[in-house]
């Protein structure tokens, strides 16, 4: 269960990303350019989409559709973000909150990974949709919609909160 519910958290996690690119493409516009990447509008917009639809096919559809479609959207995201860290790109904010402040870290690697594992355990085990994981759910599945909104605002914590604070106590030293 946990396999499906951290997939259903990345798929909502996708759903936020994807929109926040469409608002706001120069996040991550800056960070692809800085890798050599291309870094047009238009990328940007059209991997905005590609979380949205995969988000859509993980909690609309599940299984193997789903699950393959997470593990393809996040395996390169890790990859990249690995890469900028290693090679030291300035990268002030990887795009994924529509924010300038959220640069990469360690935290987006571990995860991408997990969410890149749970998307691969998804595609190969079967898991449910929403809809149905919802119906399996004690309380029609409120507690477990309160598991999700918990841990997207813990991982916009995590991500983009941590690292200004930690910067900030750091800097007080």
């Amino acid at each position: 269960m946990f396999a499906v519910g951290w997939s259903h958290l990345s798929a909502v996690l996708l759903l936020i990303s994807g929109g926040a690119k469409l608002i706001d493409p120069d996040p991550t516009s800056g960070a692809l350019r800085a890798a050599g990447l291309p870094a047009s509008r238009w990328v940007v917009a059209a991997l905005g989409l590609w979380e949205i639809t995969a988000g859509s096919l993980v909690l609309g559809i599940g299984g193997s559709v789903g699950g393959l479609a997470l593990f393809l959207t996040y395996a390169p995201f890790a990859g990249f973000i690995v890469f900028a860290l290693r090679s030291g790109l300035p990268i002030q904010s990887c795009g994924c909150f529509g924010r300038s402040d959220t640069p990469p870290s360690v935290s987006h690697v571990a995860v991408n990974l997990l969410a890149a594992g749970s998307g691969l355990w998804l595609a190969v085990g079967g898991g449910g949709d929403l809809i149905t994981t919802l119906d399996e759910q004690p309380l029609g599945g409120v507690p477990y919609v309160g598991f999700i909104a918990i841990g997207v605002y813990a991982l916009y914590l995590l991500l983009a909160e941590l690292p200004k604070t930690l910067a900030l106590m750091e800097a007080r030293a």
